[in-house]
């Protein structure tokens, strides 16, 4: 513990310092730099508190423990302090605890909406309806997180699924929930058209990224194809007589975004430009994480989107992550948005793995 202490000392100096600096004149002239400033410091504040907190607990353990030791007169007063004692030492075990996950390195997307694309995969027609009830579940759990869901774009099949839908959710800490989200989805239930009974294997894919509005990533415009076109109407006097959709290719990697939704070509430009910026993002992520690839495994997989992570099994009520071994036998509450118990396990263990390798460094 004692270089976790040296580091809760650095994080309380600048703190202090940061104190410092947001009440001199020229900082606060400055508002760019003091806007980052106060974020540095409010993200430092939980920490420095709870250092606070266990410093106290420890004076009041050594407090205690000298005074137990110089020997009470008064039995009553020594029962009181052994009492005190006991509950000191208790919380200072769990302020260790929790200044060890404030110490964690932080995912500096954790605070971001994020950008999630679903996919029917594997299965035709049932993959597309299994990606449509993927979103309702992901649309249920927002709505009971105090989250907005924004759909940016979708492909509907003829049975009512979808091919693939794009949606924007807003909201406190989106990505650090739903970024364990990434990976092929299965589902095993019998399928609506299936005449004889059988249950079928069918996946969706689902594809969680931060989303990069003011972005740390720059795209120069001359890498940027931009085509327009009339946006595909329901026929008749609805057919868009303007081309007000968008296409938009990103040449060095070759990813393509289309969108038509918008009535107006700025404003699918604009959506267009949102979703182009977090793949291309994600895109580069991939790649420089791919030498590290195999140390992320050791915690909750890499987030490919190729990798199953997850079976919901209807005849059997069941939902298995495949990735920390968790079975839960309600999955007609997890499909109605209830994915509380799931998500909080992936959390905990992926907080366990980084606090065995932070002590192990």
């Amino acid at each position: 513990m004692d270089k976790l202490f040296d580091r809760l000392q650095m994080l309380e100096d600048r703190y202090e310092e940061l104190g410092e600096l947001l009440s001199d004149p020229e900082v606060i002239a400055d508002t760019n730099r003091f806007t980052k400033l106060s974020k540095e410091m409010a993200d430092l504040r939980e920490t420095v508190e709870k250092y606070n907190q266990y410093k106290k607990v420890v004076q009041q353990i050594k407090d205690d423990e000298e005074m137990l030791n110089a020997g009470l007169d008064d039995e009553e007063m020594t029962m009181m302090v052994k009492e005190e004692l006991a509950s000191s030492k208790e919380a200072k075990e769990k302020l260790e605890e929790e200044i060890k996950i404030l110490l964690l390195p932080k995912d500096p997307n954790d605070d971001k909406n994020i950008i999630m694309e679903i996919r029917g995969a594997a299965g035709g027609d049932e993959a597309s309806l299994f990606a449509a009830d993927l979103f309702n579940m992901y649309s249920r759990y927002a709505e009971k997180q105090g989250w907005s869901i924004e759909v940016v774009d979708k492909n509907v099949t003829e049975v009512g699924g979808f091919k693939e839908i794009v949606i924007l959710i807003n909201g406190k800490s989106v990505y650090s929930k739903l970024k364990y989200e990434s990976g092929a989805h299965r589902v095993q239930r019998v399928p609506v058209t299936e005449s004889a009974g059988r249950v079928h294997t069918s996946t969706a894919t689902v594809v969680v990224m931060p989303e990069e509005e003011d972005v740390e990533i720059e795209i120069d415009p001359k890498d940027i194809r931009v085509d327009v076109f009339r946006s595909s109407g329901a026929g008749g006097q609805h057919i868009n007589k303007t081309s007000s959709a968008v296409r938009m290719t990103h040449l060095p990697t070759g990813i393509v975004v289309s969108m038509q939704d918008q009535r107006s070509q700025q404003q699918n430009r604009e959506k267009a430009m949102r979703i182009l910026k977090a793949r291309v993002y994600d895109y580069y992520k991939s790649q420089e994480q791919s030498e590290y690839d195999e140390n992320r495994k050791s915690t909750v997989g890499t987030g490919d989107r190729s990798e199953r992570i997850r079976t919901y099994n209807y005849p059997q009520n069941r939902v298995t992550d495949h990735r920390i071994g968790l079975t839960l036998n309600k999955l007609d509450k997890i499909m109605n948005g209830e994915l509380d118990d799931i998500i909080d396990a992936l959390v905990l263990y992926d907080q366990t793995k980084a606090l065995e390798n932070l002590q192990n460094e």
